[in-house]
């Protein structure tokens, strides 16, 4: 049974890759059916139709092999196929008379035409079609017009009529259920790329926001090291710990956040929480120890944020101090509030740097992107500009709640 159906499978692939050879083939069953049908009389004697007593002559042979040829094209040119089959039958139904069956031909065009054509086509070619080979069979036909020979042409053309219909509408539904699938399948894959891009995002923002953070101090405190190492040796140890430190603290950093792409069974998959507001007095501690006064007031009354908010929080902080002490002058002073209103909590960073003269120089940075890219995310706002009379203002408000869907998707949009 296996290879039976295998063997099925496999002549139904090959007839689907040569629609010709299928068409070649269904004509000639068409022809054999005509030329027997054309023996029978329906109303050879009384006792019913006879097979054999009557002999179909030249004109019905001909007629019959061209209206079974023109089906060889039938996929190719429907309606030329059907007129022509069409005018065949029309033809035999006037000239004989004892017609032959050529109305089979006019049959299976009229369905091709219902099967690949739409559905006003279908009703006016159709109707034609039964009103005109209908109407010939019984003006012209030998026997009268309610004969049941009369009506079966009616009934057939209808037939293949419905039946073409009913296929091309199957048809455009599966059709339409594979379109959904393979939409469906499309969708799923474009939205794992959308996750990927978006993770990847993330984890290089967290990587600028720990380098660019630890690098700028480490380069300060190396600073002061080299500067002071010969007049003030003690002075100079302080800076190289600090160096020390803020080098240890960068690992730690860029570990947790690179163990982000481990295997989930990793036994060496960091455990450590990602940094937050809890740890900010030790985020400013490092600044004060490169040499930046840092100020800090809290009024948010040491909220429980999400976890997305509460890192969001704390890498503003550390790229704005970042900033404020490569570029806003060795004697610039910041100041940091963190204060909840309402359903949000505002993120506040000033310091008081020498005025810039013209316009920004583009650096190349990436840090007020990323800080605009992380609150927009969590559906919050970021405005960072210089201060009237010097200095720069960097304050972001962001949800103290979890987002929503409806606003990830919104500032995922934006």
């Amino acid at each position: 049974m296996t290879s039976l159906d295998s063997g099925f499978a496999r002549g139904r692939r090959w007839l689907r890759a040569h629609p010709l050879a299928f068409d070649a083939g269904l004509a000639l069953c068409v022809l054999v059916c005509m030329v027997t049908g054309s023996f029978a009389d329906p109303h050879g004697s009384p006792n019913g139709p006879t097979f054999g007593e009557r002999t179909p002559d030249v004109t019905s042979v001909l007629l019959m092999v061209l209206g079974a040829a023109a089906l060889v094209l039938r996929r190719r040119e429907p309606l030329a196929v059907l007129a022509f089959t069409g005018g065949v039958t029309l033809l035999e139904l006037i000239a004989d008379d004892r017609p032959a069956p050529v109305a089979m031909s006019a049959v299976i065009a009229l369905y091709t035409v219902a099967s690949r054509t739409d559905r006003p086509t279908t009703w006016r070619v159709g109707l034609l079609t039964m009103a005109v080979l209908t109407g010939a069979a019984m003006l012209f036909g030998p026997t009268p017009w309610y004969a049941q020979e009369n009506l079966g042409v009616f009934a057939w053309t209808g037939m293949a009529a419905a039946a073409g219909d009913a296929v091309r509408s199957r048809r455009a539904f599966v059709d339409a259920i594979r379109e959904r699938a393979e939409r469906a399948e499309r969708t799923r894959e474009e939205e794992a790329r959308r996750r990927v891009a978006e993770e990847r995002l993330r984890i290089a923002r967290d990587l600028h926001d720990v380098v660019a953070h630890h690098i700028a101090l480490v380069n300060v405190q190396a600073g002061v090291a080299a500067h002071v190492m010969d007049k003030r040796p003690d002075q100079a140890k302080e800076a190289l710990a600090h160096v020390r430190e803020a080098s240890r603290s960068a690992l730690n950093e860029l570990r947790a956040t690179v163990g982000l792409l481990r295997q989930s069974g990793d036994p060496e998959a960091p455990t450590e929480p990602a940094p937050g507001l809890a740890v900010l007095d030790e985020l400013l501690a490092t600044f004060r120890n490169a040499g930046l006064p840092v100020e800090l007031a809290r009024a948010d009354g040491d909220a429980n944020l999400p976890a997305a908010v509460d890192l969001a929080a704390y890498r503003i902080v550390q790229e704005a101090l970042t900033n404020v002490r490569k570029h806003a002058g060795p004697d610039a002073k910041a100041e940091v509030s963190v204060v909840r209103v309402g359903r949000t909590v505002e993120i506040t960073v000033l310091d008081n740097g020498v005025p810039q003269q013209g316009p920004p120089a583009d650096t190349g940075g990436h840090g007020l992107l990323g800080m605009r890219e992380r609150v927009t995310a969590l559906g919050g706002t970021l405005t960072a500009a210089p201060r009237y009379g010097g200095g720069f203002r960097v304050q972001a408000i962001l949800p103290a709640t979890a987002p929503t869907a409806a606003t990830a998707r919104t500032g995922e949009d934006t």
